[in-house]
């Protein structure tokens, strides 16, 4: 059984959640397409494999992935999940709109829906909450203003015309509420990278370093909380999505008290719907 505060470290680094089936936009309407495979490892050994599509039309977006655990851990459980976000764009910036995640690990299961209206993430927990936590920092109405979920915090924008792949791509500090717990994400930049992927994307990343802020709806004492809280060394690549403004996750690395967690992209395919047009003909 995984308690529930250990599900924190899955959801930040790999943003496992559960299938919102009416956001999806239809592939016709799409203007860009992002058909994304990751793999995770732990000290090189393997974790699981996660997929990630994201479509983006002119005035909304859809992102869903899913993915398990892989390796020897299949052994010991069989973790699985889901997520996926639907929102609009205002000022070429995702405004969320829905999320869903749901995570199963053996017996144990996190389910969570959120949407947001008015600018107010609201928050249905289908799984039945924890034992309260006298030590637990409350969750306030403010704190579920001028929020995003996990999967949009994902989709980086870049004002402006040319190229996206710019140091100015880490310059964020993203509020995040995750149906559980709200916290902070600021990014800064570190380097430039030239990566080049087994299917897809070959060009230049954005290395990010990347600072985890707890505000609310956590355990000041807990010990997952306070280890991100204290790492200086995690760090996200952006890479572009070809033919948009937008930024996103092609490898993550979370140092773990198991050693270096690493989320690395195996493929990474921006489609046009120029493109989708002339492979269908």
């Amino acid at each position: 059984m995984i308690p529930r505060h250990g599900m924190m470290f899955t959801r930040l680094a790999v943003v496992l959640c559960a299938l919102f089936s009416d956001a999806a936009v239809s592939l016709a309407a799409a203007q860009e397409k992002l058909d994304a495979a990751y793999t995770a490892t732990l000290l090189g050994l393997p974790l699981g494999e996660i997929s990630w599509k994201v479509e983006l039309g002119a005035k909304q977006y859809t992102a869903v992935a899913s993915g398990g655990l892989g390796g020897l851990l299949r052994i010991f459980s069989d973790g699985h999940g889901d997520v996926a976000a639907h929102g609009t764009f205002s000022a070429g910036r995702p405004v969320a709109a829905n999320f869903a995640l749901k995570v199963i690990a053996g017996k144990w299961t996190d389910e969570v829906r959120i949407i947001f209206k008015g600018g107010k993430a609201q928050e249905y927990v289908a799984t039945p909450p924890p034992k309260p936590n006298p030590n637990q920092v409350p969750i306030t109405d403010a704190d579920r203003f001028g929020v995003v979920d996990p999967m949009t915090a994902l989709l980086i924008a870049m004002p402006g015309a040319g190229e996206t792949a710019l140091p100015e791509a880490c310059d964020q500090n993203i509020a995040i509420f995750d149906g559980h717990t709200r916290y902070n994400l600021r990014l800064a930049f570190k380097r430039a990278e030239k990566v080049k992927t087994p299917i897809g994307y070959q060009g230049p990343a954005m290395v990010c370093s990347v600072q985890f802020f707890p505000v609310a709806g956590y355990d000041p004492k807990h010990f997952l909380v306070t280890y991100l809280a204290a790492q200086p060394d995690m760090e996200v690549w952006l890479a572009p999505i070809a033919g948009s403004r937008l930024m996103v996750p092609y490898r993550l690395s979370v140092p773990t008290p198991f050693g270096l967690g690493i989320l690395q992209a195996t493929k990474f395919e921006s489609l046009s719907a120029r493109s989708l047009t002339t492979n269908l003909n």
